[in-house]
């Protein structure tokens, strides 16, 4: 398959979790991809499993927290491949805490990383998008959106994206850039696993009381996630624009 044969993809957040699930699934279909995280070491090895698999990927140490990072990164892909045509907003952490525990650190930390930083990455994106008349934004968002006790933070935070994302659709897409966010559930990543040990469970144990309360009595995989964000970066969903799409198992 090659759906994204000569398109060029960020992926922020890509050395583990859905993001690492995200860059593989566009090289897979074709595309290449800047594998962006933290440090250039953390994204390494994501870059050359990919390269090794016969895609092509390059990995970037960024700070999507920091403006001046996130523009020297949009540059050095705009310059080394001549374009920037899809952008993976997914850099993300989490600070749980009940509200009346929560230091403002922690609320301006998950604040920053968590929301202000796809608007910065949507800013320097925008640029070379508008340009070529052509785009493709989809922000991670979550479940916890719609409200998670001691996530007050994070749950503001990806209801922000929300409103970002429908946002950014409308001024965007008369230059043919479409928006969207990708809103999962509870997924088999490094970060429930966090969660769990933060209520003093075993990763294992929380995911199965976690799957009684899905409809399909499981939980998510990183890949299940990652399929959704490459439809909504392809042209097979060249109409869809502004939306947030649950991918959650059925959960309400």
């Amino acid at each position: 398959m090659s759906r994204f044969a000569d398109r060029v993809a960020v992926v922020t957040g890509a050395a583990q979790g859905i993001g690492a699930a995200a860059a593989r699934s566009l090289a897979a279909d074709g595309a290449t991809v800047a594998v962006v995280d933290l440090t250039e070491d953390r994204a390494r090895p994501v870059a050359e499993e990919i390269a090794a698999a016969g895609g092509s990927a390059v990995a970037i140490g960024c700070d999507v927290a920091v403006e001046d990072d996130v523009t020297a990164m949009t540059a050095h892909v705009v310059d080394r491949f001549g374009r920037l045509d899809i952008l993976i907003n997914n850099a993300g952490i989490t600070r749980d805490n009940l509200l009346f525990k929560m230091p403002a650190a922690e609320w301006d930390a998950v604040i920053t990383t968590n929301l202000t930083s796809m608007f910065l990455c949507c800013h320097a994106a925008q640029g070379p998008m508008v340009a070529a008349g052509y785009g493709r934004i989809v922000n991670l968002s979550s479940r916890s959106a719609l409200g998670a006790r001691g996530q007050v933070n994070y749950a503001a935070a990806k209801a922000g994206v929300q409103g970002l994302t429908a946002t950014l659709a409308i001024e965007l897409g008369p230059f043919g850039v479409t928006v969207n966010a990708v809103a999962p559930g509870y997924i088999d990543t490094a970060m429930t696993a966090a969660t769990a040990r933060r209520v003093g469970l075993e990763a294992a144990e929380h995911q199965r009381r976690a799957a009684e309360q899905i409809p399909l009595r499981r939980v998510g995989r990183p890949a299940e996630v990652a399929e959704v964000i490459a439809f909504l970066a392809s042209d097979a969903a060249s109409y869809v624009s502004g939306q947030t799409i649950y991918v959650n198992g059925g959960a309400r």
